[in-house]
């Protein structure tokens, strides 16, 4: 039903209306109204962390939201959609951002036009890996970064008959505490988690013979690289190593008991700490000492928070304080609390550690000291180049399921991933600007 009003009320109504008001003025001055309060612009963090990753974040961006006045959302990152305001992006993604340099700005454009200081200068040399332009400025925030260590079971140990306080150095010594272990009764002597960032990247790195050239060209099937995937294909047959997949899915066996050790982020050990009967041990990612000049440092890449384009300037507003909060030494502690990534400044860095060696954790101290303060690289890594990274595996899992030499494996994964960079020459690229 329709409710109209006829002429003659409206004319009463109005009437009534304005002398109310002209007697309100005669009674008291007119106060001046109060500005309304300006809400802050809405903006989205996209991401693509599991389930519990996802609720850390949560956290992270509500306490945001209370102590800034803020109106950051998460939202999930899909592949091939625009990207959102802010959008975390892992290692195994950066393709997509290398692919499509115009749809991200720099992170310290947007920084200088809203206004909020960025010192680069405070962040350590060893994290900026994929995330600073030619000029040394800072073009993403390498926010959750680590580097691959060795992890493993000091109960494995002691069941074992080996000294729970001595950990192989060597990749020879390894051998040895393997064989130790599978005595013991362990099916699972050792595993690893991402096997191309592991043992072809990091390996490579460690032995002093990078896996890509200065020049962007893959280079990683050298006689070092050969002879360590070579050595992997024995320990397989032996029952001495064993994959369960391309990404993170052997950390559950290891965090189940199952697996005596494993080579991993160093950030996982946030996630091993309560593991049902593993007293957790962390040394150095062991190292060939057949290689020419002794052991070099190892590498360091993560999770990274990159920008947007096209949005508005009350939006990088938003933005431009939320990577000033999460920059706040306060805030760089409690990231390496919740996530274990290895903290972005100098000052945090002392504190954390400090907090954290408190507890007997020496995980920072190792990843540390296995950087050797050169962690970042000025050339982009296999694992980062998704075509690439996929072949690399296909073909490691043709070694170590013993359907191709070793030799032959890394020479058609070098000339099949050096064709895909030829015709992509974006993923040569350490990062897009």
């Amino acid at each position: 039903m329709s409710h109209r009003l006829s002429p003659s009320v409206v004319a009463v109504t109005l009437a009534l209306a304005c002398s109310s008001v002209l007697a309100a003025k005669a009674a008291k001055p007119a106060a001046k109204a109060a500005p309304a309060p300006v809400a802050a612009a809405d903006f989205e963090l996209a991401h693509n962390l599991s389930p519990a990753g996802e609720e850390q974040l949560q956290a992270v961006v509500e306490r945001f939201n209370k102590e800034n006045g803020g109106n950051l959302k998460l939202s999930r990152l899909e592949k091939g959609e625009k990207p959102a305001g802010l959008n975390l992006i892992r290692r195994y993604d950066m393709s997509d951002v290398l692919a499509q340099p115009k749809a991200f700005v720099p992170l310290h454009e947007m920084m200088t036009k809203a206004g909020q200081p960025l010192k680069v200068g405070e962040l350590t040399a060893d994290l900026k890996a994929g995330a600073v332009d030619g000029k040394g400025r800072l073009v993403a925030l390498p926010l959750i970064y680590s580097t691959p260590v060795l992890f493993y079971n000091k109960n494995a140990f002691r069941k074992a008959g080996l000294n729970p306080d001595q950990p192989p150095k060597t990749w020879f010594e390894m051998q040895g505490v393997l064989d130790k272990l599978q005595d013991a009764g362990y099916a699972c002597p050792y595993t690893s988690s991402w096997p191309v960032w592991v043992h072809i990247d990091n390996v490579s790195a460690v032995s002093g013979v990078p896996a890509v050239s200065d020049k962007g060209t893959l280079a990683f099937n050298g006689l070092p690289q050969v002879k360590h995937i070579a050595m992997m294909a024995t320990w397989t047959k032996a029952n001495y190593f064993k994959l369960f997949g391309r990404r993170n899915e052997a950390s559950a066996k290891f965090n189940d008991g199952e697996c005596a050790m494993i080579t991993t982020d160093s950030r996982e050990h946030i996630d091993f700490r309560a593991a049902k009967g593993v007293e957790l041990g962390v040394a150095p990612l062991p190292y060939h000492d057949d290689v020419y000049g002794g052991r070099q440092n190892s590498l360091a890449d993560g999770a990274s928070l990159w920008v947007g384009a096209g949005k508005s300037a009350a939006e990088y507003k938003q933005a431009a304080k939320f990577v000033s909060f999460l920059l706040s030494p306060e805030m760089q502690i409690e990231m390496v609390r919740v996530y274990g990534g290895l903290p972005l400044t100098a000052a945090a860095r002392a504190a954390a550690r400090s907090k954290l060696l408190q507890d007997g954790d020496q995980t920072l101290e190792i990843a540390y000291a296995s950087m050797k303060g050169k962690g970042a690289s000025h050339v982009p890594h296999v694992a980062d180049a998704d075509p690439v990274r996929i072949l690399t595996n296909e073909e490691l899992e043709a070694v170590w399921a013993d359907k191709k030499p070793a030799k032959a494996a890394l020479d058609t994964a070098v000339s099949r991933g050096n064709a895909i960079l030829g015709a992509k020459p974006a993923l040569k690229k350490a990062q897009p600007f």
